[in-house]
Parts: structure tokens; sequence; C-alpha cells
């Protein structure tokens, strides 16, 4: 693309515009978020609004200064391809960054831990943690999930439901799950890895309290009001299906007469819904903290969203193409195997191909924090069925329970609150209210996420971990119970 119409381009993952070199410091943070995420260029001297060519005032001087900055103000050292151009008699300094085989960068003066940036639609944001794990992972061409869990064994996951899913297509012996790498050697004893206890772990929320998928349905456009909700806890691969029976559920079904055969049709695009949440469950990043895999159902779209931003060197324009880079490949490798996915990388080009097909807008997708949200647009509007009879339970919006599960997003930490509200208990006796055998990883994230929150304390505060502790509300949690009981 030539220099003339880059400039009427808007700015993006991979382009940013500056007047000048009055603003170092957020200049180097682009320069260090483009080499972490997928490149990119800024050119200098040009209105950022206007995108209006004003030039630089001195370009060899300032390509020195420039050269200087970057020398100074990013580690490891980056080297850019740094030119100068004209543009209707005006000076451009353009400085490219390609994909870094050295990140995580960083700005020097706040150091490995909090200088991290990467690029985010058309703006910058600090990497946590666990994202510069994941930066300097990709770097050195090592998966999350191929990593192995040392201090567990064999008998931590459900090889009998790992053989009932692989049932009729693959025996599951030691050897076949070394192959498939859920299984690893490591000092001389066979330990499950990441990827295997994602998909097959007993205790699989325990070790990661994100591997699970969230569902709702709104009524309108908002999540003010909630109509229905499910958390689905189970195997990664019979997730699948229970997501899309909770779509189909509050889908509508017709009658289409083509000649003299009838088929059945939906309301909203099965197929490409259905690769759209293979596409969530399989690119996720499980290492990453604070929320699961999330589907919403609105009156006019869908959303599906997945922890962790694209991989490195991967743009939006690359899915639709049908460029692919796998983030997880044990995962991958099990839904290939289970037949749940065609071909690498066909996925996203396929759901483009059928809306258009179909008739429908184009799907977005944006990066949302530090998430990928992928949007379905309906060609209709669907109201839910608001009658009495047709709710799943009585009306959320008159039960104070809903109202609490839509402002927590959460079903199980509303039903915890309420529970709490009658009085103190312990996790197995909260466990045994709820209809638990046992007390759930899910019920333990829960209940920390409550008391982070504020919501609920200790009884034995002095000794958290207490056989004889309980949970009750506090101020804050009974006010909210009070807000909740009061709404209409």
């Amino acid at each position: 693309m030539t220099i003339e119409k880059l400039i009427k381009q808007t700015e993006s993952k991979t382009l940013e515009f500056k007047r000048d070199l009055s603003s170092p410091k957020k200049l180097m943070t682009t320069l260090v978020a483009f080499a972490n995420t997928a490149g990119g260029r800024v050119i200098i001297g040009v209105e950022d609004k206007t995108r209006k060519p004003v030039g630089v005032t001195d370009p060899l001087a300032e390509e020195e200064k420039l050269c200087n900055l970057i020398s100074d103000m990013i580690s490891p050292r980056l080297v850019p391809n740094i030119e100068l151009t004209t543009v209707a008699g005006k000076t451009l300094l353009i400085a490219e960054v390609f994909l870094s085989s050295s990140r995580p960068h960083y700005l020097t003066a706040e150091g490995p831990e909090k200088g991290v940036y990467v690029r985010l639609g058309s703006s910058n944001r600090q990497a946590d943690r666990e994202l510069v794990g994941e930066l300097r992972r990709s770097a050195e061409g090592i998966a999350f999930d191929e990593l192995p869990m040392a201090e567990l064994s064999v008998e931590d996951l459900d090889l009998s439901e790992a053989r009932r899913i692989f049932e009729g297509r693959r025996k599951l012996t030691d050897r076949e799950m070394l192959t498939l790498k859920l299984l690893r050697q490591e000092q001389g004893k066979l330990v499950p890895t990441k990827g295997a206890m994602l998909l097959f772990g007993k205790e699989r929320i325990f070790h990661f309290a994100d591997a699970w998928v969230q569902c709702g349905r709104f009524i309108g456009t908002g999540k003010s009001k909630i109509f229905d909700h499910i958390e689905i806890e189970e195997p990664l691969p019979k997730a699948v299906e229970s997501i899309m029976l909770f779509l189909k559920k509050h889908a509508m079904r017709g009658a289409d007469i083509s000649g003299i055969k009838r088929k059945d049709v939906w309301s909203i695009p099965l197929n490409i819904l259905r690769e759209a949440v293979i596409n969530a469950l399989v690119h996720a990043d499980y290492s990453q903290r604070g929320a699961p895999v999330r589907i919403a159902f609105f009156d006019d779209r869908i959303e599906i969203e997945n922890p962790g931003i694209l991989l490195p060197g991967m743009t939006f324009e690359d899915m639709k193409q049908g460029v692919s880079k796998i983030r997880n490949p044990v995962i991958a490798r099990v839904f290939r195997e289970l037949e749940l996915i065609e071909q690498w990388g066909s996925g996203v080009r396929r759901i483009f191909d059928e809306a258009t097909e179909l008739n429908l807008p184009a799907p977005e997708i944006v990066e949302i924090g530090m998430r990928v949200r992928f949007i379905v647009r309906l060609a209709e509007t669907i109201k839910p069925d608001l009658r009495p009879e047709s709710r799943p339970g009585s009306r959320p919006e008159s039960r104070p329970e809903s109202r609490l599960e839509s402002r927590l997003e959460s079903n199980l930490a509303a039903r915890v609150i309420m529970h709490l509200s009658a009085h103190e208990e312990g996790k197995a006796g909260l466990a045994k209210m709820l209809g638990h055998k046992t007390v759930s990883g899910e019920l333990k994230l829960q209940l920390k996420k409550l008391v982070e929150m504020a919501l609920v304390e200790f009884t034995i505060p002095e000794k958290p971990n207490s056989r004889l502790q309980k949970y009750r509300l506090t101020g804050k949690g009974k006010t909210l119970i009070k807000k909740a009981g009061a709404e209409k």
C-alpha cells in the first residue's frame, strides 16, 4: 500500500499516526506493543485526527532522535525499519516494527514486569503476568497446553469419560495418549499435560478456575435483564453440544417447503455458531484468570467470547483469509480426532462464507480487554417467550436471585448469596444446600470471588484454613440483597 493510501486509513492494530516526537513515552509504548503483537507502522508528521501531512521540521535530526529514544527506552534491543518519505511536499518519518522473536519487549524504565504492552485494536494495553508468560512461550515455540503437570498423575484424569468420548474412534492406551500429548514422561513417570487436564481432568476447575462455559439468554439487547442461564462444567468436547442445545432452546424452528422435501429451519445460523463456539473453546487462553468462555444470546445477536487476545503475529484479516495459528495444539488435536474440527484454519473462513450465503451481516471479531469476542448478528429480532409457563423457573425479573445472578454474572454465586442470607455456613454445608455431592472447584472459586468483592467474609478471619471456618454476608452483601429485592 502506498504512503498516500496509508495516511487515509484509520488507526488500527498495525497502524498509528503521530504529529511529532513530543510524547516519546506514548510513541515507545506503541512500538513495544507492535513488536509484541503483530508488528505495525508509526507514521510521524501526520495530524492524528485530520490525517493531514504536516511533516517533521528537521528530518535527519528527528530520525537520529527517534533511533536514540528507541535505544534508550526499549528492552531487549529493538531495531525497527526507519525511513523518510515525502507526501504533498512534506517529509514524514516512518518507523516500521515487525513481530519480534525477542518478545516480550518492554519499556526499560518500567521493567519486564510492568513495562510490557500489547496492541488491542487501535490502543495499547499493559500486559499482566499471564500474558507476559504467553508472549514468552509463543516466542520460544512452547504451547501452554503441552506443558506437563508434574505434581499430578494419570489417576487425576477421568479416563472412563475420555474413553467414552473416543469410543469407536481410538483406544486411549498410554501409548496413544502420549501420541496425543495428553501424557508426558516426566522424571520417570507418566504425568498429564495441562491440555489433558483441561479436556478430561477430574478436578479441572480446581486447577483451571476459568475452564468452564457461562451461557445466558438476555431480554433485549443489553445485559440488564437475564432470562435464562446455565454454567457448563463438562469436558470441553461435550461442552460443544451442551452450548448448542442452550442456543437451540432459545431459538425458533419453522418449516421450509422445498419441492416435496420438508426441512426444519432454525431462526439462528447453527453452523456459524457451532464453528464460533468450537473456535472459542480451542483458542481460549486458559492461562488467563478472570472469566470463562461466555455465550450471550440477545434479541438481535449472539456473542461468543473467550479469554486471550489473538496470538502474536495474527490479525483479524489473517483469520478471515484462513490463516491459522493454534494456541492449544493438544486441545485442537483432540477436537480434530473427534471430527469437531474439519480442517486447520478453515473454520473462520467458512463462517464468513456462510454468512454471505445466508445474506447475514458479516460477523464481527473484536478484542475487548484481554478477550476476543465473536459477534453474530441475527437476520431477524428474536424475542424470548415471556409467558410464565414458558420461563425457565419463575419470572427472573421478579426474583432477587436472578437479579443477583445478572449482577454477579454467576448463577452459583447468586445462590450462595441467597443461602448465606439465611445463616452462616461452611463450604461442605453450602455444597449440600446447593445439591452438590462434593465441594466443587467452581464453588471454591465463587466463594473466593465473593470474599474479594467484600460481599462475604470469614467467621474466623484469623484462621482462614480452620476446619470450623464458615462464611457469612458482610454489610455490603446484605445491602446488595436488599437492593435486588426492592427492584421491580
